[in-house]
């Protein structure tokens, strides 16, 4: 059965289809040809000669640019299958930060950078004591007010090919104290060697988790 896309239409002009891919319909290819036998002042197909190239080459362009198209298309479409769950988690229990994102009491988005860690279904963030005017900081505030908030952890790289990210939808939580407070306490100093040091003397915000998104 013949794809969508189909005759004249296809990627190489004339007696060419797109099948679920890119395919030649050969039989619509030997009707164009026609004989194999040349007349005696008609030159064999191939003995393609300097002259001949170049006229050869541009009419072949635009169909070149057609398929080179379709497989950066099909391309995309194979990089862009989503993560499961299990790999998400494994590159944000991998990641050393992250950017939680809340939302202020007159209804804008607020982000920072933060340090976190990963448990079951709950992430853990402190606040901690690197240089501030006050711990009582506007995530906390925000939380307060509207639970909603999220966490993004990314990779870049100028390796297009290596990209990812990964968003996590929760509610979040003020924890002051109390034995929550201090296993989170416990997590983030094992993963972070800064924190064994000086243990994080705030809040610790706990955000549990909803929902997860990644890419590719």
């Amino acid at each position: 059965m013949i794809g969508p896309l189909s005759r004249a239409a296809g990627p190489f002009g004339a007696g060419a289809r797109v099948d679920g891919g890119v395919g030649v319909d050969r039989g619509a290819v030997v009707d164009e040809a026609g004989d194999d036998v040349c007349d005696d002042d008609e030159q064999p197909a191939s003995a393609v000669t300097a002259a001949t190239a170049t006229p050869m080459m541009t009419h072949l362009l635009p169909a070149i640019r057609r398929v080179s198209r379709v497989v950066a298309f099909s391309a995309v479409r194979l990089y862009g299958v989503q993560m499961h769950q299990q790999e998400m988690r494994r590159r944000v229990t991998g990641a050393r930060v992250a950017r939680l994102a809340t939302v202020t009491v007159d209804g804008r988005p607020h982000l920072v950078p933060c340090c976190f860690v990963l448990s079951g279904d709950v992430v853990y963030s402190a606040i901690d004591a690197k240089p501030k005017s006050t711990i009582a900081l506007r995530r906390l505030e925000n939380l307060r007010a509207n639970p909603h908030a999220a966490l993004l952890v990314d990779h870049y790289s100028d390796d297009w090919s290596t990209l990812w990210w990964v968003r996590m939808d929760g509610e979040g939580r003020v924890l002051e104290g109390g034995d929550e407070r201090a296993a989170a306490i416990v997590l983030l100093t094992q993963k972070y060697s800064v924190y064994a040091a000086e243990p994080p003397p705030g809040a610790v915000v706990a955000i549990d988790l909803v929902g997860w998104r990644g890419w590719p």
